[in-house]
C-alpha cells in the first residue's frame, strides 16, 4: 500500500497518476469532496461541529412538526447550498473525465457539484436537492420553483442561517420554526420531499445496479472523499475488491476501506486532484482555480 499524508512530494503521488493514466477508472465521491466549496461533510474535519442528525425518512411521513421543522430548516440551507460553487476537486474529476480517463462517477452527494463543474452522466446515488417529488402523484419539480412558492407563503420569515450540513439542512431555533409554513404538491396536494435519500430509506434498486454495473466494468475505483462508513457507498468498493479490480482511496482520515485499497492518500482533494491533473496534462491545470 501506497500512503501519504499532505502533498511532500509529486513522488507520492506517482502510483495514483499511474492509476489513472490507464483510463477506464470510476470515482464514487462523497462529503468529503465538497468541503473546499463551503459544504461540511458528515464524519470528517468539517463534520464535527454538525449538531442534530439527518431527517429519518419514517418521522418525515408521519410527524406534520418534523415536517415544518425540516422545511423551514432545508428553505434556508437551500439558499447556502445552491449559492456554492465546485472547487478544484469537482473541476479535476471532470477534465479526466473529458480525457476520457474517468469513465464514470458516482456521487454520494446531493449538491450538484460534479454536474456544475461540467461532469457528465452523473450517477447521484442518494438523489439530489436541486429537485423536488410529490410522495403522491410522483411528479418531480425544479428546487428553484418550490422555492418562490415557499417565499410567497413565508413573506415574513426572517430566520437566518450562516451554515448549512451535507444533506442542505441547517439548525434552527424552535421559536423560528414555529410560523414556518410548508406547501403541498400544486397539482394535487399531495405530501412534498426533496428527491433525496433520507435516512432510512433505501436506495432506489435500479439505481444500486446502475453503480454495481458500472464498478464492475472499471478497471479501477477511485473513492474520493469518503469515509465510507455506511454500506451505500462501501458496498462498491466491497464489489471492486471481490472482483479483482483495485481500489484508490483519497480522503482525509481513514475509512472504512482502507484494507481493500491498493493505494490510499491521506491529503486534501482539491490540491491533490489538481496536481494529478497536472501531471496527466499540464495545459489542462490552467482552467482550475487556484486556492
Amino acid at each position: 500500500m501506497v500512503g501519504v499524508t499532505g502533498l511532500s512530494a509529486l513522488v507520492d503521488l506517482l502510483p495514483l497518476v499511474d492509476l489513472l493514466r490507464g483510463g477506464g477508472v470510476v470515482v464514487l465521491s462523497g462529503a468529503g469532496l465538497s468541503t473546499e466549496s463551503g459544504i461540511p461533510d458528515y464524519r470528517g474535519p468539517t463534520g464535527r461541529s454538525r449538531r442534530g442528525t439527518p431527517m429519518p425518512y419514517d418521522v418525515f411521513l408521519r410527524d406534520p412538526s418534523a415536517r415544518q421543522r425540516y422545511w423551514a430548516r432545508s428553505f434556508l440551507g437551500w439558499r447556502l447550498m445552491s449559492s456554492a460553487v465546485p472547487n478544484d476537486g469537482h473541476r479535476a474529476v471532470a477534465t479526466l473525465q473529458s480525457l476520457g480517463l474517468v469513465d464514470g462517477i458516482v456521487t454520494q452527494n446531493v449538491d450538484g457539484l460534479h454536474q456544475a463543474a461540467g461532469a457528465r452522466d452523473v450517477i447521484e446515488l442518494h438523489g439530489g436537492l436541486d429537485r423536488v417529488i410529490c410522495l403522491h402523484c410522483g411528479q418531480r419539480t425544479a428546487r428553484a420553483e418550490l422555492d418562490a412558492r415557499l417565499r410567497q407563503a413565508n413573506p415574513t420569515f426572517a430566520a437566518l442561517a450562516t451554515a448549512v450540513n451535507p444533506d442542505g439542512d441547517v439548525e434552527l431555533p424552535a421559536e423560528a420554526v414555529a410560523s414556518f409554513r410548508p406547501v403541498d404538491c400544486a397539482d394535487c396536494g399531495g405530501l412534498l420531499k426533496p428527491d433525496v435519500v433520507f435516512f432510512g430509506e433505501t436506495v432506489p434498486r435500479e439505481r444500486v445496479q446502475a453503480c454495481f454495473a458500472l464498478v464492475e466494468s472499471a478497471r479501477a475505483l477511485l473513492v474520493l472523499g469518503s469515509s465510507l462508513s455506511v454500506m451505500s457507498g462501501r458496498r462498491f468498493v466491497l464489489r471492486a475488491a471481490n472482483r479483482g479490480i483495485p481500489v484508490a482511496i483519497v480522503n482525509q482520515g481513514p475509512t472504512r476501506g482502507d484494507a481493500y485499497a491498493s493505494i490510499r492518500l491521506d491529503a486534501p482533494l482539491g490540491p491533490t486532484l489538481r496536481a494529478v491533473v497536472a501531471a496527466l496534462a499540464p495545459a489542462e491545470v490552467a482552467s482550475l482555480s487556484v486556492l
